[in-house]
């Protein structure tokens, strides 16, 4: 059993989840120790990506109620986190409460961090940052 699935092993039994399953373990954007710790601290509960890319690569939006394991920039886990709701929104329609609930600071701190996120991966795909492009943006608590 690996780290990953001894973790999960590990929560499930301390919170009598046997039945459930994890969606995917991962690590956020580029600071990817920084947003951990931010997620084991309750700081983090809030999260945006770019609804472009779950098209590009054919993958399904998160879903409410999902769990997943939340990784340092070791790839180790260090949460496990479960979905609260989820919503596709122009990402200048973000609101300042939800990006004040990714927990990295402002609102202009945010939206400069996610337009140069964006603009970047979006380059890779031929595409260009546009300030309307869909977002989807994740709620999420920690659980113990």
């Amino acid at each position: 059993m690996n780290k990953i699935q001894q973790f999960w092993h590990d929560f499930c039994r301390a919170n009598g989840k046997e039945e459930i399953q994890y969606k995917d373990a991962f690590q956020f954007g580029v600071s990817a120790d920084w947003l951990a710790n931010l997620v084991v601290e309750g700081k983090k509960t809030a999260t945006t990506s770019g609804y472009m890319f779950y098209e590009l690569e054919n993958e399904a939006l998160p879903q409410s109620g999902e769990y997943y394991i939340v990784l340092n920039g070791q790839e180790e886990p260090v949460a496990v986190i479960q979905i609260q709701s989820v919503e596709v929104v122009p990402m200048n329609e973000v609101t300042v409460d939800f990006a004040l609930a990714e927990g990295e600071g402002d609102y202009q701190f945010w939206w400069d961090v996610h337009e140069k996120f964006f603009t970047e991966l979006l380059k890779t795909y031929n595409k260009k940052f546009s300030p309307n492009m869909l977002v989807v943006c994740e709620r999420f608590r920690k659980v113990p």
